[in-house]
């Protein structure tokens, strides 16, 4: 059974002009798209499949990550059902320079892994080891909601 630490990704993007809004800052959509990607890997990690985005259950924006600054984006399982895979995300923008950070957004995703078949299939249990492990879990079930 996979554990909470072997699905643990951080990956970082620069924010570049082509990247921003009208305020000069990472626009909202490619902040998702890229929290996306790196929690699909997550997931996939997890599974040991192809998994794809079922649902976004909270996306937080509480800062702007300005052009020039990168974003780092952390990623993990912290919950698995039969075939789907709930992943929590945190982006941080970052500055290039000095590495100090300041969190910006929060997120949870859903993925569903697929079979051969394109067809959902099953997941192994996950396993939390250690207190790093339980303290992201519980990070994770602190920010989530469930949907009604």
């Amino acid at each position: 059974m996979p554990t909470l630490s072997e699905t643990y990704i951080m990956n970082r993007q620069r924010v570049q002009p082509n990247h921003a809004n009208n305020y000069e800052a990472v626009h909202g959509g490619n902040l998702m798209k890229w929290m996306d990607e790196v929690g699909a890997m997550s997931a996939m990690r997890f599974a040991g499949k192809t998994c794809v985005t079922a649902a976004v259950d909270e996306f937080s924006f509480e800062r702007p990550i300005p052009v020039g600054e990168t974003a780092l984006i952390e990623s993990y399982v912290f919950e698995a059902g039969r075939s789907s895979v709930r992943v929590f995300l945190r982006a941080f923008r970052e500055n290039p320079r000095s590495g100090e950070r300041e969190q910006t957004t929060s997120a949870c995703f859903t993925f569903v892994a697929l079979g051969e078949d394109g067809k959902p299939t099953g997941v192994p249990e996950l396993t939390v080891e250690g207190q790093e492990d339980e303290q992201r879990r519980e990070r994770a079930l602190a920010s989530w909601t469930p949907p009604e």
